[in-house]
């Protein structure tokens, strides 16, 4: 087969040709990592640019053809990302035109988008505020009418471990009995000071950079509602880590993982009651690690909606 592209010229079109191998169908076809701009607002009102990795995908259910229109994809897809902020009834849309431009070879269509989306955080004490990047995956899929659509996000905060905290506690209490007898009258001053030194602290508990991997399912057709969901599971773990700050600020983050010591299976339920709660999120699955330093590998726990 020939597709006219001037005029006066036939270009072949091989793709559309009967193939000796043809002889299966093919659960998904088309590109993956595209580069593409793309416009995103997370809830806030704040619509982002920056540059996304696409993969868009038909199957292709026809053994005797032996292809796919992957320009048509391309082209798809470069239109839409480019019209405005993603919505996801426009991303609904966009997998209808996948179909309806490989009618008669395709019946399911998928496209994932992955990118990473800038939010300015405040510090805790200070005045500063600094950038936090989250990266966002959009994974959708249309088939027999039927759409779904998941995002995926890490959230990072500091986990200090509450058995190493009782640990420390209980080194710190013998260290004291050691320096100072039974019968020595101690005046406040005295163990004031002491406490100042590094012999008056004389163990920590280890703490680690910890990740939530949070991957859910919206409820409704506009934007998507995702920087209120990360703020009220940062505000459940209570240490999202930090960006710009000032010693008022470490000591502040100091006294929040204090006061704030989980296990990494306190971490999953913290988020797990949190989503839950959330009416705009159908369906979520949490994977927690905690990047323990105490070990070579992680602590890991994973949760879901709570069935009812």
């Amino acid at each position: 087969m020939y597709i006219q592209d001037s005029p006066t010229r036939l270009l072949p079109d091989v793709a559309s040709q009967e193939h000796a191998l043809a002889i299966g169908t093919l659960d998904w076809v088309g590109m993956d990592g595209m580069e593409m701009p793309v416009q995103f607002d997370a809830g806030d009102g704040d619509v982002r640019s920056t540059g996304a990795r696409v993969g868009a995908f038909v199957n292709l259910n026809k053994p005797e053809v032996r292809g796919i229109h992957m320009s048509r994809l391309y082209l798809l897809v470069s239109e839409a990302l480019s019209a405005g902020p993603l919505t996801i009834d426009g991303v609904r849309d966009l997998l209808g035109s996948f179909l309806s431009s490989h009618e008669g070879l395709s019946d399911h269509a998928k496209i994932t988008i992955g990118f990473e989306h800038l939010v300015r955080r405040r510090a805790l004490r200070s005045d500063n505020s600094g950038w936090r990047s989250y990266p966002i995956t959009i994974c959708a899929t249309l088939s027999g009418g039927k759409f779904n659509i998941e995002i995926t996000t890490d959230v990072v905060y500091s986990s200090t471990c509450p058995a190493s905290a009782a640990l420390s506690r209980q080194l710190i209490q013998d260290n004291f009995v050691k320096t100072f007898s039974a019968d020595n009258a101690l005046d406040r001053d005295t163990i004031l000071a002491w406490l100042g030194t590094e012999q008056g602290i004389i163990a920590t508990p280890h703490a680690q950079r910890s990740t939530a991997t949070i991957r859910m399912r919206p409820l409704g057709e506009g934007v998507f509602p995702l920087i209120e969901m990360i703020d009220n599971v940062e505000a459940a773990l209570g240490t999202p880590v930090q960006t710009a700050v000032k010693r008022a600020d470490e000591q502040a983050f100091a006294l929040a993982n204090g006061s704030n010591l989980m296990f990494c299976e306190d971490a999953a339920r913290r988020i797990q009651k949190t989503l839950d709660a959330d009416e705009r999120v159908a369906d979520f699955h949490v994977r927690v690690a905690h990047h323990e330093s105490l070990h070579p590998h992680d602590a890991v726990a994973f949760a879901s909606k709570v069935r009812r």
